[in-house]
């Protein structure tokens, strides 16, 4: 089928993956790589891209875009989510895009990233027809998706980023008790509000995805460096997952920096995440979540494939 390349432009992070398609539902890896760029810094409470943050996402993307190029790829596709969807200069970051590395950035609202999300983790864990509840924590936002197989029976996009709950309610190094209190707080409130937003979700199955998650099963898995493999379908315990958001709460991020498997410029938002999925799994029942490595990246590849 050839070459393809996909662009995950994130409130945190931009991910590149250039596969060649042996199926469309099958692909091998060529060149993957990831870098925090924190495009979403301080967008809220103006809802405006920062021009720091706009500059380095675009050179970042530049570099991206020259990188997959050199594979000759029959199409890239280059996908943006919370941070950009939100913003009132959506359009001159994209316009900066376009100009300076030639990409022609989509920027999609909550109902296809979870659509695409799903795909990715449908293929990089073989769920088949089980049905799950897959949680995509990002930066911006955070999407629940009740699906069987491909089949979404419902998706939720919250306004609960790392990026966002680390900026609102964590302050100091390490964060008080007192901030720990509100941040899950506020992450209580909302996903309080969700069972009533959702489906059933007895037999479900719950599915962890994007940084998070993975660098919290690298981390309980007591990997010196990341490995996909690994982490992949590795079950996180609700009480291992609490007891990780109480050690990395506890040590300054100096220290947390330090910590093997978690990339230095994760090393902030690592406790609101952190904070988000336990709580989650507590107010929706879930002694363990199955942590995904593929996700939105890897769904943006599928569809290409599909088209």
């Amino acid at each position: 089928m050839g070459i393809y390349a996909a662009i995950d432009i994130g409130t945190n992070t931009l991910r590149l993956l250039v596969a060649n398609a042996t199926a469309s539902d099958r692909f091998t890896v060529l060149h993957e790589e990831q870098e925090i760029v924190r495009l979403g810094e301080g967008l809220l409470p103006s809802r405006v891209l920062q021009e720091a943050a706009m500059r380095r996402s675009v050179a970042v993307l530049g570099r991206f875009a020259e990188t997959a190029r050199r594979f000759r790829p029959a199409r890239i596709a280059a996908v943006a989510t919370s941070a950009v969807r939100e913003a009132r200069n959506r359009e001159a970051f994209v316009a900066a895009v376009l100009r300076e590395s030639g990409l022609s950035v989509r920027v999609i609202d909550g109902n296809e990233e979870a659509r695409l999300t799903l795909v990715g983790v449908q293929q990089g864990l073989g769920l088949g027809s089980s049905r799950v509840l897959v949680m995509d924590i990002g930066g911006g936002s955070t999407e629940f998706i009740v699906a069987a197989g491909e089949a979404i029976e419902a998706m939720v996009s919250t306004g609960l980023g790392v990026v966002k709950l680390t900026e609102a309610h964590l302050h100091h190094d390490p964060p008080t008790a007192g901030q720990l209190e509100a941040v899950e707080r506020a992450i209580a409130q909302r996903v309080g509000r969700l069972r009533a937003e959702l489906p059933d979700l007895a037999g479900t199955t719950l599915i962890g995805t994007a940084g998070t998650p993975t660098t919290l099963a690298a981390i309980d898995l007591g990997l010196p460096v990341y490995s996909a493999p690994r982490v992949n379908g590795h079950r996180l315990s609700r009480d291992r997952t609490r007891s990780l958001l109480q050690e990395l709460a506890s040590i300054p991020l100096t220290t947390r920096r330090e910590t093997p498997s978690l990339e230095p410029g994760r090393a902030d938002v690592i406790i609101a995440g952190t904070a988000l999925l336990v709580t989650a799994m507590a107010l929706l029942a879930y002694d363990e979540c199955t942590v995904s490595d593929s996700g939105l990246r890897e769904g943006i590849l599928l569809d290409l494939l599909r088209q």
